[in-house]
């Protein structure tokens, strides 16, 4: 039976050949897909920064792992000349499902960098949708692709070696994560099926299994593996909390060996399901070109024109890693694994009337800082994306009690601080994003804005609510530091949380308003204000305050954490987005506090405006994390707008501008954050408040580029297309002279949103020299919350 199946797959594989030698060349240069460069940025990566085969937040995001066993230095890294592994689960506090081609014998003996390889850089390709390497220790091509919940590996071996795969589903593999048990079982000649187990960590508390289906052109010739330290052979199965398998195939040179393997976090059989369902058949470059077509798609919503090759290979770079960081979760049939309660359940997203599920649900990390981020850019740009993730918060809301900040594989992780999905969600809402149930929304965000919701726990605080502090805030309008003597989560920083909660308690409070909760809209901008009791104008800076109300001694503005959540008073000073004039108010009117910024600014500028390493982080401002994000647009508020636009002028090329695999995001890219900020700055539009005010405002800077052009979704705005003309060099001329919207001169250094979402078209002439008279007459200052 053997002989014969091998015999027909033999023919199968040799008659679906490619007539013509696959290219390693783009065909079209000039399509967004094809500037992205996944390589910049990748000597510093962590296993869920870097990505290749991968769909837009792909379950699968199939790529090679050059580092194992840690948790922040593993997955790919650029610098390490060895593959360990090609695993498919690359997701913040998830991995799995690692694989490796090989081509001789191994035993568990030796140990697992006994099967690593060798590879070179001038050798390899690394593209959206696509990665392909040469394995130099055995000869063998690697390539890889995917759907959104199948990998695709394609492995040629060279004449006189086997033709191995191996599956290590034990240890420690990316992240922080042991892998605490696993199965694979051969199913048939040509299929196996299995799993691994996630441990729990510090910040996803329950164990979360990986399962997976994988197929293969040619039949299975002979199973080995082993359990424990026992090395078993010609076996049907193995199981434990050290297992693995290596496969046999029969040896055929240079005709490739393919697999697809479909995975899924709630069975076996839901695993198969996806695999069936989204890859059918074997053309391995028709997957390719798909992906690479979905890629482009999503990155042709923002055309850009001008500017340097350089600086468009970094925008799309950067726009493609604002899509890719945040992981689909459920299944294709829209099963999806519930973790909120003390077990795991299978559950069912709701299916629309032709059958399909009607959202995905999204594994993430915490949306700390997204508000002028990820927020901005997805709810202008993919109003569809924005709205699922909202659907699936929510679903997590009627699961589990609370809508989270930051789900791992469905469990609640209570990632960083505050309530950092009020935003979200309200700036959805005030955009018109509204395919979910407004009311259950606003019911479970206000939750989470009082005791026993997600405000009343800090990072990673699984079994009290008591880090928040937010009786304390309610009660005396700050959260005292220190807040307790023992730290009951990460991140346990009261200023730092206080403010945090005065902007999103304002955020809360104009959805309110927009719902007609008029006490609900007077009690959180009450809260909103709370801000102000941290500012002690003697030191000029935010201060922490203890339990009676004294002023933090010593005090250093530029100490790291000491009461602010991964900054220093010096950057957290500034988090004031929703109320920037009581902020100009309590430093002594607007010339106190841009003189105050930009002296910020410079000594920023010393050291390129982030952490020049890890252990330095007592800086006046740091764009490597998100605290800092606002800073340059807020000159915006104090009648300078040109040192708006120099100063992210600056921000951009020193920060954003790197196209090498050793610089590029220079800090904490979390999953995309960085990525959607130098976007939104290279187009030159901004939300200081997120885009929470019920007529929410762009403001506004020098963009980069001749043209931009944003493609509107007309599902949700009507407009077509919003163009942003920028005339004479803007790549060279950072300063606005004069703006021009919708044919009537603009005087403001803003605009609404609801006039650049019902189309039409911006003009800036740029100049070398600011000119001071542009947008700088006090009335023309953004709003605010006074």
């Amino acid at each position: 039976m053997r002989v014969f199946a091998f015999v027909f797959f033999l023919f199968c594989i040799l008659s679906c050949q490619p007539e013509s030698p696959q290219t390693a060349e783009p065909i079209d240069q000039a399509s967004p897909v094809d500037l992205v460069e996944p390589l910049i940025d990748a000597a510093n990566s962590r296993w869920f920064f870097f990505s290749s085969a991968c769909r837009p937040f792909g379950m699968v995001n199939l790529s090679p792992d050059n580092l194992v066993g840690g948790t922040w230095g593993t997955g790919y890294r650029y610098d390490v000349d060895t593959i360990r592994s090609f695993s498919h689960v690359h997701a913040w506090q998830l991995s799995g499902i690692s694989t490796m081609p090989i081509g001789r014998s191994w035993h568990p003996d030796q140990g697992t960098d006994a099967y690593a390889s060798p590879f070179s850089h001038k050798r390899e390709i690394a593209k959206p949708g696509y990665h392909s390497v040469w394995l130099e220790e055995d000869g063998i091509h690697a390539e890889l692709t995917s759907t959104v919940r199948v990998g695709m590996h394609r492995y040629t071996y060279p004449e006189g070696k086997d033709n191995k795969i191996l599956f290590n589903l034990s240890g420690g593999q990316l992240g922080p994560a042991m892998m605490t048990d696993g199965k694979v079982s051969l199913v048939s000649e040509t299929e196996i099926e299995g799993y691994t187990v996630n441990g729990s960590t510090v910040r996803r508390p329950k164990e979360t299994p990986v399962f997976f289906v994988a197929r293969f052109n040619r039949p299975i010739t002979q199973m080995d593996g082993w359990e424990g330290s026992e090395f078993k052979t010609d076996i049907k199965s193995v199981l434990g909390s050290v297992c693995g398998a290596v496969l046999e195939f029969h040896a055929m040179p240079e005709v490739p060996l393919l697999m697809k393997v479909g995975i899924s976090y709630v069975s076996e059989e839901q695993a198969r399901k996806n695999l069936e369902m989204e890859l059918a058949h074997w053309d391995f470059e028709r997957i390719r070109e798909e992906s690479r077509a979905d890629w482009n798609n999503m990155l042709s919503k923002i055309e850009v024109n001008g500017g340097s090759k350089e600086q468009k290979v970094r925008f799309y770079t950067d726009l493609w890693h604002a899509l890719q960081g945040r992981r689909i979760i459920s299944d294709a049939d829209g099963s999806y694994s519930d973790f909120t309660g003390p077990k795991r359940l299978k559950k069912q997203i709701p299916l629309d009337s032709s059958g399909k599920p009607q959202f995905n649900h999204y594994n993430s990390d915490s949306f700390w800082g997204a508000q002028w981020t990820l927020n901005t850019l997805w709810h202008l740009v993919y109003p569809k994306i924005s709205e699922e993730f909202c659907q699936s918060m929510l679903m997590m809301y009627r699961d589990g009690g609370l809508i989270p900040r930051g789900p791992s594989g469905g469990n609640y992780t209570y990632v960083m601080t505050g309530a950092s999905s009020t935003p979200f969600f309200v700036s959805a809402y005030t955009k018109g994003i509204r395919g979910f149930d407004i009311e259950e929304a606003y019911e479970g965000l206000k939750k989470n804005h009082l005791p026993g919701g997600i405000m009343s726990k800090v990072g990673y605080e699984h079994n009290t609510e008591k880090g928040g502090g937010i009786e304390a805030y309610i009660e005396k309008g700050f959260i005292p530091y220190p807040l307790y003597e023992e730290k009951y989560g990460f991140h346990q920083d009261g200023a730092g949380q206080t403010l945090e909660n005065a902007y999103q308690d304002w955020t809360l409070a104009q959805m309110a308003k927009g719902l007609g909760k008029e006490e609900d809209y007077a009690m959180f901008t009450e809260r909103a204000g709370s801000y102000r009791n941290l500012y002690d104008p003697q030191s000029g800076w935010m201060r922490p305050k203890d339990h009676d109300g004294n002023w933090l001694e010593p005090f250093n503005p530029l100490k790291y954490d000491d009461g602010w959540v991964e900054a220093t008073a010096a950057s957290f000073t500034w988090f004031v987005p929703h109320d920037v004039q009581g902020l100009v108010e309590l430093m002594g009117g607007a010339d106190s506090f841009a003189n105050k910024l930009n002296f910020c600014f410079e000594q920023a500028d010393d050291h390129g405006f982030v952490n020049p390493d890890k252990q330095h982080r007592d800086n006046y401002l740091n764009y490597g994390n998100q605290p800092s994000m606002q800073t340059g647009y807020l000159f915006n508020y104090v009648g300078k707008p040109w040192l708006t636009q120099y100063w992210i002028r600056r921000v951009i090329e020193d920060v954003y501008s790197g196209v090498d695999p050793h610089s590029g995001y220079s800090g904490d890219e979390d999953q995309g954050l960085m990525g959607a900020l130098s976007v939104l700055m290279k187009m030159g539009i901004f939300s200081m408040k997120g885009g929470t005010s019920l007529d929410p405002i762009y403001e506004l800077s020098g963009p980069i580029f001749d043209r931009v052009v944003i493609h509107l979704d007309p599902n949700y705005y009507a407009g077509g297309s919003f163009e942003i003309q920028a005339n004479n060099d803007p790549a060279s001329n950072p300063y606005i002279q004069s703006a021009i919207l919708d044919g009537q001169s603009l005087d403001t250094p803003w605009f609404y949103h609801r006039l650049l979402v019902d189309g039409g078209k911006l003009e800036l002439e740029m100049g070398p020299q600011p000119n001071e008279g542009w947008g700088s007459e006090e009335q023309n200052a953004p709003p605010s919350m006074r």
